[in-house]
């Protein structure tokens, strides 16, 4: 047991999600008082985002994680106005959560070139600061990454989510007959014939109690946040994690699952999702799998399977449940239709939704231009009023 401890520790140590990082805005250059001169302003110490940049990367080439920008040059008689100090750029993988040491949000990474501004450099020297330059913002600051995918796999562990991955996609994750071998998130590609790509993200198990941290909980649970829709993945047969816990049903484990995103997030609940049910090449899945989508019809009629603190607000509806089996491949060509088919609606409603937003602050503008238009005729008309009158 201690020995598959120390594999996980070293397994998850290759992967970070989170770096704490020291940065500090340059110093501004000194000032020239005898002629006026103003020193430069110190640089800036930026977050930039870009592709192929991992947090790992970042803490393996600056070990001391500090980050300074330039001082700013000093005034001078041949240069009365000293130059900028030199910005610094800490470049940072897509998908990442910039914040500060209270928690405070200072801006997201999302697209290849997207910018957060963590430390000020200080002014230059000027008769107003009775030339004394002034020195640059001294921060700590958090890189927390989230991984950006179009769809997330959710499920117990040995649900069979590694091996569906590896026949949806080219993602190879590590497989085996145990729990928890997923120990860091996988991200595979799913091609269709007219080059579309979607992109699955794998992540280690949930455990009952992950919003409280247990196992794997917050490693996994914030990943969940920035994907499209979730793709619910159940063994067929149920689940038991150890030989000391109670078994539970497939229907027990989606329940189980939809209230543990719910106690960590409510809002992730509202995903779209779809409904997988692995391992049909088991004894008796059929006859399971009619009782788990009686139970999906009426989930309300069921609760007395699962303990009180355990039932969830509300119930999800799938979009798709469908029955497949990773290992045989059965099903596995109508997933990845259903999986285009829920992603194109979904990307449909986006696009009406936001075309419906821009036409009403359109209209919300077309008004404010009348009633400004109508006050300005009306100011017009009373001013020649009073003129005729007078």
């Amino acid at each position: 047991m201690v020995h598959i401890s120390r594999i996980c520790f070293r397994k998850y140590g290759n992967f970070v999600d989170n770096l704490r990082l020291y940065v500090r805005g340059g110093t501004g250059g000194m000032a020239l008082p005898r002629l006026g001169g103003h020193g430069g302003n110190g640089g800036n110490v930026w977050v930039v985002a870009t592709n192929n940049m991992t947090l790992k990367r970042i803490k393996d080439k600056y070990p001391l994680k500090r980050f300074v920008g330039g001082s700013g040059a000093n005034s001078s008689v041949r240069a009365l106005k000293g130059e900028k100090g030199k910005d610094e750029e800490i470049l940072a993988p897509i998908g990442i959560t910039v914040t500060s040491d209270d928690g405070r949000i200072l801006g997201e990474l999302n697209a290849e070139g997207d910018r957060v501004l963590v430390a000020k450099g200080g002014s230059g020297g000027t008769p107003c600061s009775s030339f004394e330059p002034k020195k640059g913002q001294v921060k700590h600051i958090r890189l927390d990454l989230k991984l950006i995918a179009d769809l997330g796999l959710v499920g117990f562990p040995n649900a069979g989510k590694s091996s569906l991955l590896t026949a949806l996609s080219n993602a190879t994750p590590q497989i085996a007959s145990y729990a928890f071998t997923t120990l860091r998130p996988e991200i595979g590609k799913v091609a269709y014939p007219d080059y579309k790509q979607i992109s699955i993200a794998d992540l280690p198990g949930l455990i009952e109690g992950a919003h409280l941290n247990r196992g794997m909980g917050h490693k996994f649970l914030k990943h969940v946040e920035r994907t499209k829709q979730l793709l619910f993945v159940v063994d067929v047969g149920g689940f038991q994690l150890a030989s000391k816990t109670p078994r539970r049903s497939a229907f027990e484990a989606v329940q189980l699952l939809t209230k543990e995103l719910e106690l960590y997030k409510e809002e992730l609940v509202s995903k779209p999702s779809l409904l997988v049910v692995n391992k049909m090449d088991l004894p008796e899945a059929d006859q399971m799998l009619e009782e788990l989508k009686e139970q999906l019809q009426n989930p309300e009629e069921f609760t007395n399977l699962l303990p009180d603190d355990m039932i969830p607000k509300n119930f999800i509806t799938f979009r798709h449940v469908v029955p497949i089996s990773a290992l045989t491949g059965f099903g596995v060509d109508h997933l990845k239709s259903c999986i285009r088919l829920s992603l194109d609606e979904y990307a449909a409603m986006e696009t009406g939704a936001t075309h419906q937003k821009k036409l009403q602050a359109l209209r919300q503008q077309s008004h404010e231009c009348f009633r400004n238009e109508d006050k300005v005729s009306l100011s017009s008309g009373v001013g020649g009023t009073r003129r005729a009158t007078s």
